[in-house]
């Protein structure tokens, strides 16, 4: 957002401090300003419906006029009316932490108008505001102070990960979303949880890059071998990577599981099952977390192995997506098959305790 979109209500008041400059106004009266017109919301309905960026400029507008609270409050009314944006909340709540970031001075402040709302965007996107304010010049020798007192309250908390995560959005975001040079950058953190969560950011933003450039989409992506760049990353780098990778296989597949689960099933061990997780993390967010779609989707594994880890993917995103565990554990007790449900509840409680 340019500085004068943020600032365009301030206008310097004239103040008139003597009369001899009272009577040259009265005898010159200045001709009247026209009343600046009020630029309303945007509703974005209609051909506007499936605009990313009519709704990114609807819920920018309603941070900078009302609050975060009362945009994201916006977001989950539209996201029950509009099929688009409910597909889309993620990257929605992305652009609400982006414009509240430029309100609040620090990470700490903003994460107070924050809502967990759709996978926690709103965090991630006020990580990407705070990297561009800091630059890509100072970003490496501050990268460690940032998330530092969200560490103080609560180490390794979700609130620490998502701001850490969010730094690996806000790296892409400052380095020409050139994601060889961001993933260096994430080794500035100290401590190699730090390093894997903005991985996982980093390889999150290059998916993404797919709407933020419906044109071009990202160079590090490729229709012709679905898998990269997971196959040319270093080794350090293949976990994060690969359990995000099956959005864009998914893309490139049109939709079908079944052939991702085949192209799972090529992937070197142990990336083999991450891939296979990421896909149930797919199931889940695909359908809004929605039980029966994501037990269906997995359920098309060509093995017990493969539909094991689609579960473990997709109980920690609903965790992730309902910010409790009681939907994730409902989920686990609907799958058919009881050695599943079982391993399903079982990986659900281990990834529960770490938040």
């Amino acid at each position: 957002m340019k500085l004068w979109d943020r600032f365009w209500w301030f206008v310097p008041l004239l103040i008139i401090v003597s009369a001899s400059i009272a009577a040259v106004t009265v005898l010159n009266p200045p001709k009247p300003k026209p009343v600046a017109k009020t630029v309303p919301i945007p509703t974005c309905m209609g051909t506007n419906e499936t605009s990313f960026s009519c709704w990114q400029k609807r819920y920018q507008k309603v941070v900078t006029t009302q609050s975060p609270e009362a945009a994201m409050a916006a977001l989950k009314a539209d996201a029950l009316k509009v099929p688009y944006v409910n597909s889309n909340c993620h990257q929605m709540t992305h652009v609400i932490g982006r414009a509240s970031a430029q309100i609040y001075v620090s990470v700490a402040a903003t994460y107070k108008h924050g809502d967990n709302y759709c996978w926690s965007g709103y965090y991630h996107g006020a990580i990407e505001t705070i990297a561009q304010k800091i630059g890509s010049d100072k970003i490496l020798s501050q990268i460690n102070s940032v998330c530092a007192d969200l560490a103080k309250e609560k180490q390794y908390g979700f609130d620490h990960f998502n701001c850490v995560h969010g730094m690996g959005h806000g790296l892409m975001a400052i380095q020409d979303d050139q994601l060889f040079t961001a993933l260096k950058s994430c080794d500035s953190f100290e401590g190699n949880w730090q390093q894997e969560s903005c991985y996982g950011g980093v390889f999150m933003e290059n998916v993404m890059d797919a709407i933020h450039h419906p044109l071009t989409g990202s160079p590090y992506l490729k229709t012709d071998d679905p898998i990269y760049p997971c196959n040319a990353v270093e080794d350090r780098y293949k976990e994060q990577c690969f359990l995000m990778q099956t959005s864009h296989m998914l893309s490139v597949e049109g939709g079908d599981y079944s052939k991702v689960f085949a192209l799972c099933a090529t992937v070197d061990a142990p990336y083999n099952d991450t891939c296979d997780q990421s896909l149930g993390r797919d199931a889940s967010g695909n359908s809004s977390s929605n039980q029966a779609t994501t037990i269906e989707h997995c359920e098309l594994g060509a093995t017990t192995e493969a539909k094991k880890n689609c579960f473990t993917g997709a109980v920690k995103d609903f965790m992730s997506y309902y910010h409790s565990d009681k939907q994730a554990y409902a989920m686990c007790a609907a799958i058919p098959e009881p050695e599943l449900a079982a391993s399903c509840h079982a990986d659900g409680e281990a990834y529960y305790k770490i938040f």
